[in-house]
């Protein structure tokens, strides 16, 4: 059987192993709409808000095309799925009414259970850094418009045009076969003098205010995990590792000289100290590598705060090409048996958040950038719904299953659907004309139920 025909089989056992309590955690969604007067129950709803970007609708009125439920097999497949009993199916301003009549906060628990569903399935164990988990966070433009939109929109100059910018913070844990999982995501909102700064200055204090609120959430959520933050240099700074003091966090940023100028001097001096302090590596594709670093560095942050750092860099030089210098800043331990991993695991995945995170949402038929909503709290209630899906997909894309599938066919999964967008188009298709069958709905067991990620 064909990848095509069994991406529908192959969707419900990846939500079904995972996340086993799909339907009860949906349930406990706060739904504020009058419950004897509701047609469709609030798992229905949800699910068919995360589906809106799992199948690469781009907009919620294609829902009411592409998921007909006359002549089409939509509402069966998704009444075994939701454990329901439904004839009909809502139209996109009932999808609306809900998003209305639920909350940020419930869909941020969701979220939460999902991670922590995962961490106990131990999926991001073959990322650990020197033990800890790693999480990426990053800023991205979230919506754009050219008149004001509400109070919160974030007022931004281009010549003689004014923009009226929404933002997000986004913290995500890093997995195998490059996944990444939203954990928690801070809306920049207006203040007083913001659009009066410099660009530069706009986005670090944007950013670093939202980790501020940010940073303490994620350790309410996870409280007791050894986490590493991961993040470009706008984070090597005293208040960030501070921020990471604070929450018991472990951290690697990107070094650079422009950022910390004083401190990467001293770095380069004392690399000229300990010579022996170095490690290299040559590549399976004869890329040599040379990694040194220095413990200890003497830092005094703007606030007056001291701290002691620990500066790494790797000088990557490919075959036939020019040496290229990568450098971070922790406070994790460097020494021979740690620098190696530290880099690749630490250093290098940085920019997971955004290939696999930013660049997919905003790139698909998900369309992170398009106006789900003008009211400011469905708006957050959508994207947190976007954030749901993208792991889902991202589990079902990356996992063994639909791997073995397509590698019968001689390919990739990418290779075989060609992009990203195109695997939900597939899966809307099968979704529409395909009976999925009753076993698909059983949970397997023993061997049979794994589904494991793609590391290759």
């Amino acid at each position: 059987m064909t990848p095509d025909r069994q991406l529908g089989p192959i969707f419900v056992q990846t939500l079904r192993h995972f996340f086993p309590l799909w339907n009860t955690w949906l349930d406990l969604l706060p739904d504020r709409r009058d419950q004897e007067a509701i047609t469709y129950p609030r798992r229905f709803l949800a699910s068919w808000g995360i589906l809106l970007y799992v199948l690469q609708l781009g907009s919620r009125r294609q829902l009411d095309y592409d998921l007909r439920a006359e002549g089409t097999q939509v509402l069966p497949n998704l009444n075994r799925l939701l454990d329901t009993d439904l004839s009909t199916r809502p139209v996109h301003d009932t999808l609306d009414y809900f998003a209305g009549h639920t909350t940020v906060a419930g869909s941020e628990r969701l979220r939460t259970r999902l991670n922590q569903r995962l961490l106990r399935m131990k999926v991001f164990e073959a990322t650990r850094v020197l033990g800890h988990i790693p999480m990426i966070t990053d800023g991205t433009g979230h919506l754009v418009f050219r008149k004001k939109h509400c109070e919160r929109c974030l007022r931004q100059r281009q010549g003689k045009t004014a923009l009226y910018l929404h933002q997000v913070l986004e913290a995500k844990f890093f997995g195998p076969a490059g996944l990444v999982s939203s954990v928690g995501s801070a809306f920049i909102e207006n203040e007083p003098g913001w659009e009066d700064r410099p660009a530069d200055e706009r986005k670090q204090q944007g950013e670093l205010k939202a980790m501020d609120a940010l940073a303490p959430a994620l350790k309410h959520a996870y409280p007791q995990l050894k986490i590493c933050w991961l993040g470009d240099a706008l984070w090597a700074c005293g208040r960030a590792f501070q921020i990471a003091q604070d929450q018991g966090w472990s951290f690697v940023f990107t070094f650079k000289e422009g950022r910390l100028p004083a401190l990467w001097r001293e770095f380069q001096a004392l690399l000229k100290l300990v010579p022996q302090q170095v490690v290299r590596v040559d590549l399976p594709d004869g890329t040599k590598q040379e990694y040194r670093w220095v413990n200890g560095l003497d830092y005094e942050d703007s606030a007056k705060r001291p701290w002691k750092l620990n500066a790494l860099q790797c000088s990557e030089t490919p075959p036939g090409a020019t040496a290229k210098l990568f450098a971070w800043v922790t406070g994790l331990p460097l020494n021979r048996q740690t620098v190696v991993e530290v880099a690749t695991k630490a250093g290098r995945p940085r920019w997971s958040i955004e290939n696999e995170g930013f660049n997919w949402q905003k790139n698909s038929g998900m369309r992170l950038q398009h106006v789900y909503s003008i009211d400011p709290d469905k708006l957050k209630v959508y994207y947190l719904w976007l954030q749901i899906a993208h792991l889902v997909l991202m589990l079902m894309a990356k996992g063994s299953l639909l791997r073995r599938l397509t590698a019968e066919g001689g390919q990739s999964v990418l290779g075989w659907f060609g992009s990203w967008q195109n695997l939900g188009k597939r899966l809307l298709e099968s979704l529409r004309n395909w009976s999925w069958p009753q076993e698909s709905f059983t949970r397997p067991v023993g061997k049979a139920a794994r589904v494991g990620l793609d590391s290759s």
